[in-house]
């Protein structure tokens, strides 16, 4: 029974970082045809990153807070931990992606970006000893070919060793973010890291912007999608409540079910689900090598997570028969 109940509650636990970590997914995604319709208008993309963020953290401020039950010494005790999340996991990979497509086609700065799950892969090896196996290294793979095909790489780009960096850098946050978001041990609940992150994020790209460093340009002219056009406002707020709060906050969580590594892979749905809003939202209909390549990143999502390992039943000795039978008892043990 006690084995049932294990294997019971940790089918529950990943059933539901899958469905968390799709929707956290398929939020984000949403970010780039939301934003196309800000951007032609005339809103920069620093203008239109920066605005989300600090809606997002506005929103998400008093439920963080509450979310401590007044615990604040996680707040103190984690406060290193909630900087670097918010410069390296918001900011950072935001900023950093902003400048790489300045240098480099769009296609091409997405597809350096999302090799975070192999540096998730080869942290967790070097820093953790989790030595990847066959099956995660084959998903790995196919999940890279996928992504080149969605991507549509192979018609052929520029690359700039400038643009390569920046995108580089934004690899580095990406992955830091899969890295933290995952990490239970600190204490601190998913929407208290996510609201900390965010909140950091939006005073790093406020100063950007205010320094000039990052360009910050706003229209009021409404935003004009497929066949219909929406006020400049009710974008800014889809884009801070659904592909910041909402994604971020369901990104932590499901990190946090699954794991740094399994999140990060499943997590590029992103790609697969910014091509399928382009297509709702701006009519952009995606070729059918972007859906070959669609089915080889879900492929190689399924592979690693059977890489991840199966939970075998090992019987434990039966205790002394003092006063009559005893169950015996089973424990789950995660399979090398």
């Amino acid at each position: 029974m006690t084995a049932l109940t294990h294997d019971t509650t940790t089918s529950s636990r990943t059933a539901a970082g899958l469905l968390l970590a799709l929707g956290s997914a398929a939020s984000f995604g949403m970010s780039g045809a939301l934003a196309r319709g800000l951007l032609d208008t005339g809103w920069s993309a620093g203008a239109a990153v920066t605005v989300r963020t600090v809606l997002a953290a506005v929103v998400l401020l008093v439920p963080g807070l509450l979310a401590l039950r007044g615990r604040w010494h996680l707040l103190r005790d984690n406060a290193g931990l909630i900087t670097l999340y918010g410069i390296t996991a918001v900011a950072g990979a935001q900023l950093c992606y902003f400048y790489a497509v300045t240098y480099m086609q769009v296609s091409v700065a997405l597809l350096l970006e999302y090799t975070a799950p192999v540096a998730v892969v080869m942290w967790l090896w070097l820093r953790h000893g989790q030595r990847p196996s066959r099956l995660t290294v084959l998903g790995a793979v196919l999940a890279a070919c996928g992504l080149v095909l969605v991507l549509d790489v192979l018609s052929g780009a520029d690359l700039s060793a400038v643009g390569v960096l920046w995108a580089l850098g934004a690899m580095v946050g990406a992955a830091s973010y899969f890295i933290i978001s995952a990490d239970e041990s600190n204490g601190l609940p998913g929407i208290s890291l996510a609201a900390g992150g965010l909140f950091v994020a939006s005073v790093v790209l406020s100063t950007a912007g205010a320094s000039g460093l990052l360009p910050f340009r706003a229209s009021t002219a409404d935003a004009a999608y497929d066949g219909f056009t929406v006020p400049w406002w009710a974008t800014v707020i889809a884009l801070g409540l659904v592909t910041a709060a909402f994604a971020y906050v369901t990104g932590i969580e499901a990190g946090r079910r699954l794991g740094s590594r399994l999140a990060s892979f499943v997590a590029l749905g992103e790609v697969l689900a910014a091509v399928l809003w382009a297509w709702l939202l701006l009519g952009e209909l995606p070729r059918a090598i972007q859906l070959a390549g669609g089915l080889l990143v879900l492929a190689g999502v399924v592979v690693v997570k059977l890489g991840e390992g199966r939970t075998s039943l090992v019987v434990e000795p039966l205790p002394e028969p003092d006063a009559g039978p005893d169950p015996v008892s089973v424990r789950g043990r995660p399979a090398a």
